[in-house]
């Protein structure tokens, strides 16, 4: 079988995943602290039927070779960490990250998560919780009497009550960092797993180290471009047709030889 087929069909395929990551940007762009995936190419393997640099005669050596590539193939998905647009809601719950650290969040089974979706509210206990009802750590536990609720850039959080105008000091939250924040696990939910990709997290206080302050009544938005997503798309779907243009010529051609033997 012609070996343009197979070729082409690796990049058919590869041009349909690269798609589906466009689709998910697009369909996230406005969720609160999402990150934009980019897909990562990589060619496959070279037949290799005249080396290059391989000897004419004993004085002379060939300049190229023959090498004939067998298509490509998607190596990898990564998330692209730069900062989302800012949205200021005035809210005193919402919170972001103006830097590289993450929310540390304790999933149901005590593990915990990182997240960059500042969007927390109040439970029934009156601890922090994200929009899953999962508690921010370390816990923030907030009184009945609270009549407001402040978040200093350092991660404080202090409250004053009807009763008492002298402020509270409730506790600090602290940020997690990655030596490479591209290894971590997307589990969906705007969370993240640690791998041994990411490296361990480090866990310092907001405003140090490079880890990145936080401000209140403020959300990080998705770092989606719309319109770069738009054009990723089309230069997608370019490819895709164009490969499938060489399945059908090379169709076209083993058809013309099996008719014409």
């Amino acid at each position: 079988m012609h070996s343009a087929l197979w070729v082409s069909k690796t990049g058919m395929a590869a041009q349909d995943t690269k798609m589906t990551a466009i689709s998910n940007n697009l369909a996230n762009v406005n969720t609160v602290g999402f990150k934009r995936d980019r897909v990562v190419f990589e060619d496959l393997f070279y037949s290799i039927q005249r080396q290059p640099g391989a000897q004419v005669d004993q004085v002379n050596q060939l300049p190229t070779g023959v090498q004939l590539g067998s298509g490509v193939r998607v190596v990898g998905t990564q998330k692209v960490f730069t900062q989302g647009n800012t949205q200021n809601t005035g809210q005193e719950m919402d919170l972001a990250v103006m830097g590289q650290g993450f929310f540390q969040i304790e999933n149901s089974d005590g593990q915990i998560m990182y997240s960059r979706n500042g969007q927390f509210h109040v439970n029934s206990e009156g601890l922090m919780v994200n929009s899953q009802g999962l508690p921010l750590q370390p816990q923030i536990q907030i009184p009945e009497d609270a009549t407001s609720l402040s978040i200093g850039v350092d991660g404080t959080v202090t409250t004053t009550s009807a009763t008492d105008s002298t402020p509270q000091t409730l506790g600090q939250i602290t940020l997690a960092r990655f030596i490479n924040p591209a290894g971590l696990e997307a589990l969906g939910g705007n969370l993240f797993r640690e791998t041994d990709a990411s490296g361990q997290a480090e866990e310092l206080v907001a405003g140090e180290d490079g880890v990145g302050s936080i401000k209140q009544g403020v959300l990080e938005g998705s770092n989606v471009q719309v319109v770069e997503e738009m054009v990723d798309m089309i230069t997608t779907q370019r490819a895709y047709e164009m490969n499938a243009k060489v399945v059908s010529a090379a169709d076209d051609m083993l058809k013309y030889v099996s008719q014409s033997v």
